[in-house]
């Protein structure tokens, strides 16, 4: 077994190689972690043989945890669009937040939408109702382009059951429940943030809306549109549910241990969860739709399988890596810096500037973050928490011209790569800053 300096070579230069294949030579990430994996596996020492079976367990372990959860949070995704009902979540916060308002409606609508619906699908769902909302208003595109692009950041980092955050959790054995509690108490400073550099920042920026439709005839698009409490139900029901399990796992035992306790445990499960709010989605299928209701959920499948394939080479990675003596050669000067969870954010802000994918920068940080939690004394329940959302603070640092969603906004959004620049990496960097200042002081007060 290779040891010291040259086991951290090895991975240093499977990190570049990585960089490098994923970015320049746009291979696909499930190709280069397997890749990775056998590389550091073979050169750190490990047997052919044993190196082979830890990828297939660890590629079958994380799927077997998470993947059910991945793929009904796909599918829930993807009915919302269908449907018209993330539509109706625009409508509805935008009543409750007023027209004078615009740019805030917008923030608060991807925060919501984003939390199943990847970021991308999600701004390009919800572009057309931010440029008539801007057309409407008087409102710099630019504007609404940054308040929306930035509301779906905050949730999609660090929010579950979107899938970087959930296979964080599953990689680093947190509980979801407590993830999900504190990724909302994080992601509202960082959504507010995103608000105010749009607000601040963005409104320097002048870009007519010239709206292709109105309002009016984007809503007509869907015919009835579902209504407010049926169209979130999807979203907040499983949430509600995964978080009252939490609840009922606590020391306290405030649900007891008998009955009530079993009931939540097993509603609250997020596997239970989200096929719950999958079939809540379904309902949101119009009668006249019904017939499409099996070519939107296998689409939702299709889409899913990208992130299957990419989660499952993330965790053979991940388990290639614990089975190397990491910890016990992590040298003592980089430990004894006390740098704590700027560790964890460090590592994911650097691989998601360089290689541009948010999910992957978790997959790969919290599978090289997960063998180094007892040197860095993140043990508890509350600093694995700590941990994942450092993980997403710093996969949100920061969003740039090899990033596909700096390209969605931008293109959806008539922005020029230099406005662009100013607008989405400008807002995505402070979110970053904001996110971790955030956990920090979380982690001083409760850890």
């Amino acid at each position: 077994m290779a040891s010291g300096l040259f086991l951290f070579g090895i991975i240093f230069v499977a990190i570049v190689g990585m960089i490098v294949l994923i970015s320049k030579f746009k291979w696909h990430p499930f190709i280069v972690l397997i890749l990775a994996a056998y590389f550091v596996g073979l050169l750190a020492g490990l047997p052919v043989d044993k190196t082979i079976g830890v990828i297939k367990k660890g590629f079958g372990g994380i799927l077997g945890n998470i993947g059910i959860v991945i793929i009904a949070g796909t599918i829930i995704g993807t009915i919302l669009e269908k449907t018209g009902a993330a539509l109706t979540m625009a409508n509805a916060i935008l009543a409750l937040v007023g027209k004078k308002r615009a740019p805030l409606t917008m923030s608060l609508t991807g925060y919501v939408t984003s939390i199943p619906v990847f970021c991308d699908s999600g701004f390009v769902v919800l572009s057309p109702i931010s440029r008539a909302l801007a057309e409407k208003s008087g409102i710099s595109l630019a504007v609404m382009a940054t308040a929306l692009s930035s509301g779906l950041y905050a949730t999609h980092c660090l929010v579950p059951p979107t899938p970087g955050p959930i296979i964080m959790a599953g990689t680093l054995s947190a509980d979801l429940g407590l993830v999900i509690l504190m990724g909302f108490l994080v992601s509202i400073p960082v959504m507010l943030a995103g608000y105010i550099y749009a607000m601040k920042v963005a409104v320097k920026y002048q870009i007519a809306a010239s709206p292709e439709v109105s309002l009016e005839d984007l809503l007509d698009k869907y015919g009835k549109l579902p209504g407010a409490v049926h169209s979130f139900s999807p979203i907040v029901l499983p949430i509600v549910l995964i978080a009252l399990k939490s609840i009922a796992d606590f020391p306290a035992a405030p649900f007891g241990s008998g009955v009530v306790k079993t009931f939540f445990d097993f509603l609250g499960n997020p596997v239970t969860a989200l096929l719950l709010g999958v079939f809540l989605a379904t309902s949101l299928i119009p009668k006249e739709e019904k017939g499409a209701s099996f070519a939107w959920i296998s689409e939702g499948i299709h889409h899913s399988a990208s992130i299957l394939a990419i989660t499952g080479a993330g965790g053979a990675l991940g388990l290639v890596l614990r089975e190397l003596p990491l910890a016990d050669v992590l040298s003592n000067s980089l430990l004894q810096m006390n740098l704590g969870l700027l560790i964890p954010f460090i590592i994911a802000m650097l691989l998601k500037t360089a290689m541009g994918a948010s999910t992957v920068s978790m997959i790969l940080t919290s599978a090289m973050v997960a063998p180094l939690m007892v040197q860095m004394g993140m043990t508890s329940e509350l600093a694995k928490v700590l941990v994942v959302l450092s993980i997403g603070a710093g996969s949100m640092t920061v969003s740039h011209a090899n990033d596909s969603y700096f390209w969605v906004v931008s293109q959806f959004s008539d922005m020029d790569t230099s406005t662009a620049y100013k607008c989405q990496t400008g807002v995505t960097l402070v979110q970053g800053i904001v996110a971790m200042t955030v956990i920090q002081a979380l982690a001083m007060v409760m850890l």
